[in-house]
């Protein structure tokens, strides 16, 4: 199977800007050095696996979606991504209080 490295780029780069990030930001975040992910982007650099998986975590996504442009059958939707990040930045009262509510709206026969 061969790994297309420049659609790899894109695709990373296209989930580092839905998350709003910087690559400095994804960088520092993955321990990554400077101006190596626009190398990955560019498809000047080929990732390791344990790069792969690094960017995968700082991004928030599988590797086949990065490596293969799919979705992974156990992966949540748009809409599960999203509210995920929100609870993310909210404090542990808050995430409590989030899922008590996502609780009680799965009971209710709408």
């Amino acid at each position: 199977m061969y790994t297309d490295y420049k659609e790899l780029g894109k695709r990373i780069a296209k989930r580092r800007k839905q998350l709003g990030l910087k690559q400095s930001e994804v960088n520092e975040m993955a321990g990554l050095s400077d101006k190596y992910l626009s190398n990955i982007e560019r498809a000047v650099s080929i990732p390791s696996i344990d790069v792969l998986m690094k960017l995968c975590a700082v991004l928030k996504t599988t590797p086949d979606e990065l490596l293969l442009g799919t979705e992974s059958a156990g992966k949540i939707g748009n809409v599960g991504r999203i509210a995920a990040m929100k609870v993310e930045g909210m404090s542990r009262e808050k995430q409590l209080l989030a899922l008590s509510m996502l609780d009680w709206i799965r009971e209710q026969k709408i």
